[in-house]
């Protein structure tokens, strides 16, 4: 099964870094100091403990469904967006995640809890829901958001 999976757009961030701290509160994030491996939803990436990362909350699943979701996510600064075809990021890898699949109204259409290891075998299973149009993929742990999974 041939997917994709894709990290956050790095613009929308691109502005949090150059406001003050009082301008970040008013959007609801906060400017740290890694202390360990943040994990960057543009690069798809850990932090390393010294790195600057942003904080923010954000809306990944903007659907009209009792599953619309935001959660708080870690940015760093002049990363790229992730974008492949047929590869898993190392970050993801290394965590137990959840994936869930979602269906065109934004309506969840199956669910399992894995070690990162295993993805390409989930991606398969949830996929072979034809009514699963692309899945999300979690950092089980803090239940954060972490990647979309598109059908490539």
């Amino acid at each position: 099964m041939s997917f994709r999976i894709r990290g956050l757009e790095a613009e929308q961030f691109a502005h949090l870094f150059a406001l003050p701290d009082a301008a970040l509160a008013a959007h609801g994030a906060v400017r740290k100091i890694a202390d360990g491996p943040a994990p960057c939803r543009v690069s798809l990436t850990d932090a390393t403990p010294g790195d600057a990362v942003i904080l923010t909350n954000f809306e990944h699943h903007a659907v009209a469904s009792p599953y619309h979701m935001r959660f708080a996510i870690y940015v760093r600064q002049g990363e790229e967006t992730f974008d492949a075809v047929g590869s898993v990021p190392v970050q993801l890898r290394r965590r137990t995640l959840a994936v869930r699949g979602f269906d065109a109204a934004g309506m969840m259409t199956g669910c399992e809890l894995i070690e990162g290891i295993w993805l390409e075998e989930a991606i398969e299973r949830q996929f072979a829901d034809a009514s699963a149009a692309y899945l999300h993929v979690h950092f089980a742990a803090p239940g954060c958001y972490a990647a979309k999974v598109e059908r490539a």
